[in-house]
């Protein structure tokens, strides 16, 4: 567990924007899309920025469930500045829970994997790219390796 925990602070380190507009929200919602189409997923994406949903897609094979599951995930980050998985992972490590550990109920914050921080160089959290519809460590997987690309793009 401490190496999971190791690898998912080094992401979260290295994956940071320059800026991050309403149209790097577009794009990078589109290349989530496009990457889970290719590969046959049903998932929902959702990317907000102070509070402002910019980009929302649910493609075909989700629910009304998967956008309950995304305004969980999305408080965690909100809430701790860090992934709902990496928060999740280090509740884990320690046997605890968030309801507990944090005074909140739980049918209104999820620590499972899908919803990353959007964290701009020298500004910090800014806000929250997710993803809903996998297991949770393929939702945050996906969210991980898309950002990659698309830094790797616009770097």
């Amino acid at each position: 567990m401490d190496d999971l925990i190791k690898e998912l602070e080094a992401q979260e380190a290295r994956l940071l924007f320059d800026r991050f507009d309403n149209d790097d929200a577009w794009a990078l919602g589109c290349l989530l899309v496009e990457t889970a189409k290719e590969r046959g997923h049903g998932i929902t994406v959702d990317i907000r920025r102070g509070g402002q949903q910019l980009f929302h897609a649910a493609l075909a094979g989700t629910a009304p469930d998967n956008d309950r599951w995304i305004e969980r995930k999305v408080r965690v980050v909100e809430r701790l500045h860090a992934s709902s998985y990496l928060v999740g992972r280090r509740l884990d490590a320690r046997g605890k829970t968030f309801d507990a550990g944090y005074g909140v109920d739980p049918a209104d914050y999820a620590t499972h994997g899908g919803a990353f921080p959007i964290r701009v160089r020298n500004v910090g959290v800014v806000g929250v790219v997710t993803v809903s519809g996998l297991p949770q460590a393929d939702d945050h997987a996906l969210v991980v390796e898309v950002l990659e690309r698309y830094l790797g793009q616009v770097s």
